[in-house]
């Protein structure tokens, strides 16, 4: 297993000849408090080559479990927010598939980063034998309302992982306009 850090990449499938299915995990714990609360929410969107979602088919939540193509599915619970790729499924016009959580302000109120700690995401085997991990930086956060943790993305005929723990403090709105998704 490799640990990594902001910006560094990973070769998933080059490195774990055979590969063709990974389950990517995102884990993190909420300081309580009196105030509004984090309520994080997991998402993933893929991409094209342009780095926009295919379409709003595309995106995987709890609203939304399945991708349009099957390839991508939420098979989280209460306590494991977890995405399951068929790498082998997913189409071609998908270049990457990227993997964050956004506050969700009719929940709890309006919360931000700042009460998160041990934020992480992980990727593994369909067996669960972990292949990269990557732990965000939780300080300075208290703006943030949205956090591309990572990506998944072809290299060649490969698929990679990158770390990136990218905040926004225009939460999933910031995120929809950077992507092109439709709220």
């Amino acid at each position: 297993m490799a640990t990594l850090v902001a910006g560094a990449n990973a070769a998933l499938t080059a490195e774990n000849p055979g590969l063709d299915h990974v389950v990517v995990g995102m884990g993190w714990d909420i300081i309580p408090s009196n105030g509004p609360q984090a309520e994080l929410v997991p998402f993933a969107v893929m991409c094209d080559a342009g780095g926009q979602a295919v379409s709003n088919e595309h995106l995987v939540f709890f609203n939304q479990l399945v991708s349009a193509d099957a390839s991508v599915t939420f098979v989280g619970d209460a306590d494991q927010e977890q995405i399951d790729v068929d790498l082998a499924r997913v189409p071609a016009e998908i270049s990457k598939i990227i993997f964050l959580a956004y506050v969700d302000p009719e929940f709890r109120g309006q919360g931000t980063f700042g009460s998160v700690r041990s934020a992480h995401i992980r990727v593994a085997t369909a067996e669960n034998r972990e292949l990269v991990r990557f732990d965000l930086a939780t300080t300075g956060l208290e703006a943030v309302t949205a956090m591309i943790f990572g990506e998944l993305y072809r290299h060649r005929d490969d698929w990679k992982f990158r770390a990136l723990g990218q905040g926004y403090r225009t939460g999933l709105a910031g995120v929809a306009k950077d992507y092109g998704i439709s709220l």
